[in-house]
């Protein structure tokens, strides 16, 4: 039994995490400031007694009296509504949230795994994206508060662990869904699925071509674990389903698993909305015998399932 700190622990990936970690009989104690964190996500789990949760935000320094053991870092606003509605903090989640939660780290000893982000790939220029590309991000556009950031944020577990020998993993995780995301994140899979729902006009931006790649949450909780707990790699190592499909593709498929009346509306293209986006996993299944098993079907019935008790 371990004692691990999960930041943003009552998020959509995050209380996924907290769920497995307990049901492995771990202590956790789940920080969130209830942003984008739901206190729903996580209200099974308050009865028990190796469950905590701190309404904390990271940006202000966190004292934990307890030894800790294990500390996951998914506490930073993941959607393009909530990273650009304050992008300053956004900014501050990734620098001195980051800041903090590594001198936590270093200040019990524990194993830090940070969860970056494909985003820091930006609009890319080579497909699929390695860890060895260094990105084509726009440092002045709206949504540089959240890819710069991330890259920060990884500058800074690097650092750390050169000049303290702290012991560091870092994630970057591609897009991901299922049960717990937030109805109204603006997240294409939300997004659609309540559209679809309530019969409204699906929103494709663009010309519908545009490609995401996506990892049912089950999926990307399992690579996380896996990632700390090996000790071969710091990383990055990316996380995420390398099947990839078109905006209209997704659009379309939603449309029938619903039997949803509703039609496709285009609209222009949000700046800098990267235009493909594939992970390369090939480290993920070397380093962590890693890979997504739950197709896209069955992860989007269970995602809709969901949504229809929102």
């Amino acid at each position: 039994m371990s004692n691990i700190l999960v930041t943003g622990g009552a998020g959509f990936i995050g209380s996924h995490l907290c769920d497995e970690l307990i049901k492995q009989k771990h202590k956790v104690i789940c920080v969130d400031n209830f942003f984008t964190g739901q206190k729903q996500n996580i209200e099974h789990l308050i009865e028990n007694k190796e469950f905590t949760v701190i309404d904390h935000d990271i940006i202000d320094p966190l004292h934990i009296d307890q030894k800790i053991d294990l500390v996951y870092n998914l506490a930073c606003p993941a959607s393009p509504i909530y990273y650009q509605k304050n992008p300053i903090r956004t900014v501050k989640a990734n620098t001195k949230g980051m800041i903090n939660m590594l001198g936590l780290a270093k200040k019990h000893g524990a194993k830090l795994l940070q969860t970056s982000t494909s985003e820091v790939y930006g609009d890319p220029e080579v497909h699929p994206q390695p860890e060895s590309y260094k990105g084509s991000v726009n440092c002045l556009g709206p949504r540089a508060c959240y890819d710069e950031g991330k890259r920060v944020a990884e500058t800074l577990c690097m650092n750390y662990h050169r000049e303290h020998n702290l012991d560091i993993r870092i994630v970057r995780i591609f897009n991901t869904y299922g049960p717990r995301m937030h109805p109204n994140d603006g997240r294409v899979v939300s997004n659609f699925i309540m559209q679809a729902l309530q019969n409204k006009p699906f929103t494709l931006y663009g010309d519908g071509s545009q490609t995401r790649s996506f990892c049912f949450v089950d999926d990307m909780v399992q690579g996380l674990m896996a990632m700390m707990n090996q000790e071969e790699e710091n990383g990055p190592v990316n996380l995420g389903n390398p099947e990839e499909l078109s905006m209209k593709e997704l659009a379309e498929a939603i449309i029938n698993l619903t039997n949803s009346s509703a039609k496709i509306e285009y609209h222009e293209l949000p700046t800098d909305d990267p235009k493909r986006r594939q992970p390369d996993i090939t480290k993920a299944k070397k380093v962590l015998s890693w890979q997504p098993t739950t197709n896209l079907e069955d992860g989007l019935n269970l995602t809709i399932d969901y949504f229809k008790t929102v």
